[in-house]
Formats: structure tokens, C-alpha cells, sequence
């Protein structure tokens, strides 16, 4: 079969690899139908990710099938990948946080991910995925981020909030900030993304040199992956707000502490995402509170993507989604 690789920053090709025949106990073969690429790959190849080793086969956003009946999964079963393989036995496992355990292994970022035609993952990492719309299995993981990050935050019905970058996992928490009622704010540099962002039916939009209420908002959200955005949001939460930061970046982040304590605000981190989040996504694309079909931007297949990375890298700014197409490639 065939991998894509990023052997080193700037550098990405179709490498072979045997096609797996079998997997460990209480692992299940599945064939890849699709995978989504996600900032996290255009980081890894720019080098700018700061949890990777190269070479490395990319894809951590998957949906396909199962390739043998196993560990309780029957062959053929439709199935969402969640790429986060934890240690089980952690103090955040065994706080049933996973999605942070200290011994994280991320498909596609810590170990190889799913850009080819067949991976091994545990049983416990797949999700049932009949009865989603077509084409929606592949954008689950990207969207529970964004589902996760609200349901840390928390936001309540008729807050105020703001997401800080319109990206897709922006706008994935754009959109389930609104599902809890909230006034969402979307605020990005780029004009695209704020005209993606009005297709979802977003009005506040706002750009980098627009003036924001000067209350501040109930919870502020960062998905810019950018230091800088990161530390002009502390002036945009409100007194007895909360700042969430989703995105992740190399650099040091520093805030003012006296500002910090007059608002009492809350500061979290949200990483990754959890069974409950990957749920909340899945009976979101179903029953249509999310548009699956809107989300994604362009389908290619796999041959495609080595001439078409550093572009689709450069453009970023202009695409929600791309989906590659793998199917039965091996």
C-alpha cells in the first residue's frame, strides 16, 4: 500500500509499505475510505509542530471500514477513528481524561497515522458510523475539538462569545458554542474565512482591526495556532470570564497577572477530545444541526495529493475542508 509521508519539513511523497494482514489482541484491521486534512498536517509539513518526530505518515482525521471481523467489530462495519491512543492507566486516564494522557499517541502526530489503505487501531477507538450522512464520517474527529473546547468552556444559553480564528476548528466551535445558545463572534484576519464562516449563518464577523464590545465576552476561544492572537485575547474576556485555548503553539504565552485576577478569569487548555465529544459530533452530522456537505471544501484522491500539498499548504486560508479519498488503494 501506499503512505503519505512526511519525511521532512517541506517534504511529503507516496511511500510503500506492506498492507496489513493482522493485529495485535484487541486491535481491529480497518480499511481507510477517507482521511481530512487538518492544520495539524500543514504544521507538520512546515516543521512548526512541537510533538513530532519525521519521518512520519500523516492522518489523524479518518472514517473507513473494518477489514476483519474482530475484538467484537463485524467486517464491513462503517466505523469513525478516533486517532487518540492512550495508556488507560494514567492519572488522567484514570480520571477518564484520555484525550490528555501523559503517555499520548496521536495517529499521525506520535506514531504512523492513516494515510493509506489499512491501519491497525484498539477496539475501543472506533465509533459505529451507520446511519451518517455520506461523506460526513471523515470530518467527526476535526469537529469534536471544537465540541470538546465548548464543553470545557462551558458556555450558556445567551452568552456572549468569541471565536479567535475561523479555521475549521474555529468555525467547529463556532458551531456548537451557537447549538448551546450562545451569541457566538467570529474574529480572523482573513476575509475568506469570515465569508466561509456567513455561510454557516454567522453574522457577528469581525476583522483583526475591528472594534470588539468593550464589556469583553462571557468566554473567548483561541483557534489561531498564532502567540501573538493567543495574547491580545486576554483583553477580550470579560470580568468572571473564561479564556480557552484550543490551538497549540511552540512559543511561550505570557498575560498580565494584576488584569488576570482584577477580571477573575478562568484560563484552560483544551486538547483533543473524548468519547462523549466524538457522540455529541456524530448525532450532530446525523440529525443535520451540522451540514456535513458545506463543510468540505474539495475531494482528491491520494495519487493526487503529493503535487498538490505545498498549494493546498499556501491556500489554506481559502479551504475549510479537503478530503482525501483513499478507498481499496494498497
Amino acid at each position: 500500500m501506499l503512505c503519505g509521508t512526511c519525511a521532512a519539513p517541506g517534504t511529503f511523497a507516496l511511500e510503500p509499505r506492506p498492507l496489513p494482514q493482522t493485529a495485535p489482541e484487541g486491535w481491529v484491521l480497518v480499511d481507510i475510505d477517507a482521511v481530512g486534512l487538518c492544520g495539524t498536517d500543514f504544521h507538520i509539513f512546515e516543521g512548526k509542530h512541537p510533538f513530532l518526530a519525521y519521518p512520519r505518515v500523516i492522518g489523524h482525521e479518518l472514517s473507513g471500514h473494518v477489514a476483519q471481523t474482530a475484538a467484537g467489530w463485524p467486517k464491513g462495519r462503517p466505523v469513525v477513528i478516533n486517532p487518540y491512543l492512550s495508556c488507560g492507566t494514567c492519572i488522567a486516564c484514570r480520571k477518564g481524561k484520555p484525550n490528555c494522557c501523559t503517555d499520548i499517541a496521536v495517529l499521525g502526530v506520535h506514531r504512523d497515522g492513516g494515510m493509506c489503505a489499512r491501519i491497525a487501531v484498539p477496539a475501543g477507538n472506533l465509533y459505529d458510523a451507520t446511519g451518517l450522512p455520506e461523506g460526513a464520517a471523515v470530518l467527526t474527529e476535526f469537529l469534536a475539538i471544537g465540541a470538546h473546547a465548548v464543553r470545557r468552556a462551558a458556555p450558556q444559553r445567551g452568552d456572549a462569545v468569541l471565536v479567535t480564528g475561523a479555521g475549521p476548528i474555529g468555525l467547529g466551535t463556532a458551531l456548537f458554542a451557537r447549538a448551546r445558545g450562545a451569541k457566538v463572534h467570529l474574529r480572523d484576519a482573513s476575509a475568506a474565512r469570515l465569508q466561509a464562516a456567513a455561510g454557516f449563518g454567522f453574522a457577528d464577523l469581525h476583522g483583526v482591526e475591528d472594534l470588539l464590545p468593550p464589556d469583553g465576552f462571557d468566554v473567548v476561544f483561541d483557534a489561531t495556532g498564532n502567540a501573538r492572537a493567543i495574547q491580545a485575547g486576554f483583553a477580550h474576556v470579560a470580568h468572571g470570564g473564561t479564556y480557552c485555548l484550543v490551538s497549540v503553539v511552540k512559543d511561550d504565552i505570557t498575560f498580565s497577572d494584576p488584569e488576570f485576577h482584577k477580571r477573575e478569569m478562568t484560563l484552560m487548555g483544551s486538547r483533543n477530545a473524548t468519547d462523549e465529544d466524538f457522540a455529541a459530533v456524530m448525532q450532530a452530522l446525523r440529525d443535520g444541526t451540522v451540514d456535513a456537505a458545506r463543510l468540505i471544501s474539495e475531494t482528491l484522491p491520494l495519487a493526487d495529493l503529493p503535487a498538490r500539498f505545498p498549494a493546498l499548504v499556501a491556500n489554506r486560508e481559502a479551504l475549510i475542508k479537503v478530503v482525501v479519498k483513499i478507498g481499496g488503494q494498497a
